[in-house]
């Protein structure tokens, strides 16, 4: 069965990238009918129901096994553990299997962990269309009257700094596909990257370096928009650092002093029109002859087509989302 996260790699090689069948077989290692079945789907899951998964004895131990290497990784060199030794912990705990199958597995591990490390570098300057930045922020406005706490996902654009914010009353995974589906429809494309902290609603685990295990729904969204998602490293803020500077912004520009609304359907276009009006009054901080909107209209040819909504389960076509679909339902 295919992973996920395999998946969004063809589609994003085949769609965005407009890499051959061929090709794509070559870079993934994978046989030309599953690339072929992917491609004529528009899946972002296969599934394949087994009725007996056999597996072999390092199965069960893999969770405890990965935090051992993680662990050890992260010790000086001269205090790390050999393999044979990390072996004999793993005897010490009740596993009965042998040598060499752990031998493998840390050596693909380790293998994996460098591969990450290696190409988990986030610049601080991006091409047209090349990434984006996510994140939340609580705001304080006053609904119908009553004082709430609003949470505000914030997306920006990295070449061209075009921002876009929308209001939740939470921040569940429903209300992420949302922002995200609405953002990309208000761009009218997605970039190729997004760039996000650590939040638990799209990272489950976090290894050694950038690697992720991210949460399956959350890979299918991405997939779904082609976007390869990277995780910041926990506490380094400054590697999604427009978004961050954004939330500070618009707090003191959209949110001070507190607006009065009647409803979250009457703020967020509000919202919207705000981000509009300042890109189009602000010049862009690096191309300083043009506005931020005037950089942002230039980058719209390189972004990656809007296809329409994802609400964790079926995409759904862009002409039904412009025809008015729903909001996101888990």
């Amino acid at each position: 069965m295919l992973v996920v996260e395999t998946i969004a790699k063809i589609r994003q090689a085949y769609f965005q990238d407009k890499k051959s069948i061929k090709q794509i077989c070559r870079e993934l290692r994978v046989s030309r009918n599953t690339v072929r079945k992917v491609i004529r789907s528009g899946a972002t899951e296969l599934t394949y129901e087994r009725t007996i998964q056999p597996l072999p004895k390092i199965g069960p131990w893999k969770g405890m096994l990965d935090e051992m290497l993680a662990v050890n990784a992260r010790k000086p060199k001269r205090e790390r553990l050999t393999r044979i030794r990390i072996f004999e912990e793993l005897r010490a705990r009740g596993y009965d299997g042998g040598y060499d199958a752990v031998r493998r597995y840390a050596a693909t591990w380790s293998k994996e962990e460098e591969e990450a490390s290696a190409a988990a570098y986030v610049p601080l300057s991006f091409d047209p269309g090349e990434a984006y930045q996510f994140d939340w922020s609580h705001e304080i406005v006053v609904i119908d009257g009553a004082t709430t706490t609003v949470k505000v996902a914030h997306v920006r654009l990295c070449h061209s700094r075009m921002l876009f914010v929308r209001a939740y009353p939470r921040e569940t995974q429903e209300m992420v596909f949302d922002a995200h589906d609405k953002a990309f429809a208000f761009f009218d494309g997605a970039c190729a990257r997004g760039i996000y902290d650590n939040m638990k609603t799209a990272v489950d685990t976090i290894f050694v370096g950038r690697d992720r295990a991210y949460n399956r729904r959350f890979q299918q969204m991405c997939g779904h928009y082609l976007v390869d998602p990277v995780a910041c490293t926990p506490a380094s803020g400054w590697e999604k650092g427009q978004v961050e500077n954004q939330v500070g912004v618009i707090l003191r520009r959209f949110f001070v002093p507190r607006p009065k609304f009647k409803s979250y359907a009457e703020l967020n276009p509000w919202l919207e029109d705000r981000c509009v009006a300042r890109a189009k009054s602000n010049p862009h901080p690096e191309l300083q002859d043009r506005t931020t909107w005037e950089v942002f209209e230039q980058e719209r040819a390189s972004l990656v087509p809007y296809v329409g909504p994802f609400n964790g389960f079926h995409a759904l076509p862009a002409s039904v989302s412009k025809s008015g679909a729903p909001p996101v339902q888990g």
